[in-house]
């Protein structure tokens, strides 16, 4: 399950391809929430850097202090109890207990959210998507109505292998056929259901504007996370001088901007302050 977990916060607007070797380095380095939680905040961020986000370094090393401190370093298996835990949010929440628990709820990522309301023939709202895929996932599984708790009422499901399943392959489906821009219709094997396919792609695209459908990152270049990520990965070297963070963000010119953005990065436990110093935590 923390394997499952650091997967999906590092994939968290991040490509899986740049994820797999900062997936293999941070378990080798912390192969258990207890070990995350015992080290401080700045080894978890060194090994983050570059991966962008940095913020989410730091809310996993987080949760790893509160698995460690309350739930025996074991990660919880109710949905309640995962959504408790600092920077586990609704969709990974969903993912860990799907991923590593293999109970039947379904998992709305973005591919997923496409697949869905193309399914419909309209937009979905955030609740009419998570209800359908979490239907969806138990009809794979042959169970019934889900408990209060989020896991799944009566059935034969078996442990929950075919709703992991289904959420895999509908992942996949949305990735490599069901795609954004270039919809590969014709090699799709569930076009005779798909509303959209029904009226022929008529515009606009059902997707547009649906639950848990991205429109896209903001752009990076000059942007306050460019200049946050530049003094992180100073600070992965060592401690920056106060007067030299404008050089070191690349606005040499606006001492105002740079001091902005130290109190973003203060405020999330990014960085701290030392006198005039700034070092990792």
């Amino acid at each position: 399950p923390w394997a499952v977990l650091v997967s999906e916060v590092m994939a968290q607007q991040t490509g899986v391809d740049r994820v797999i070797p900062y997936w293999h380095a941070f378990l080798d380095r912390f192969p258990t929430a207890v070990a995350c939680a015992a080290a401080p905040a700045g080894d978890v961020v060194r090994l983050w850097s570059g991966l962008g986000y940095n913020r989410r370094a730091v809310n996993l090393h987080r949760c790893a202090q509160v698995v460690a401190a309350d739930h025996d370093g074991r990660l919880p298996d109710r949905l309640d109890d995962l959504l408790a835990l600092p920077g586990i949010g609704p969709y990974t929440a969903r993912a860990v207990l799907a991923f590593a628990f293999e109970q039947p709820v379904g998992v709305v990522d973005t591919n997923v959210g496409r697949v869905l309301a193309r399914w419909e023939g309209r937009p979905l709202r955030a609740a009419e998507a998570q209800s359908f895929a979490d239907e969806l996932a138990r009809k794979a599984d042959g169970r019934g109505t889900p408990t209060a708790d989020g896991r799944g009422g009566d059935g034969d499901g078996g442990g929950g292998s075919r709703s992991w399943l289904w959420n895999q392959a509908v992942m996949e489906l949305g990735a490599g056929v069901c795609r954004r821009r270039t919809p590969d219709c014709g090699a799709c094997p569930v076009r005779p259901g798909c509303g959209w396919s029904a009226v022929g792609l008529t515009p606009p695209d059902p997707a547009d504007g649906s639950a848990g459908v991205g429109s896209g990152q903001p752009r990076f270049e000059g942007s306050d996370r460019q200049g946050r990520g530049r003094l992180i990965d100073a600070l992965c070297r060592g401690p920056v001088e106060g007067a030299d963070t404008p050089a070191v963000m690349g606005w040499p010119g606006d001492p105002t901007r740079a001091d902005e953005v130290v109190v973003g990065l203060l405020a999330d436990g990014l960085v701290e302050r030392d006198g005039d110093t700034l070092r990792l935590p």
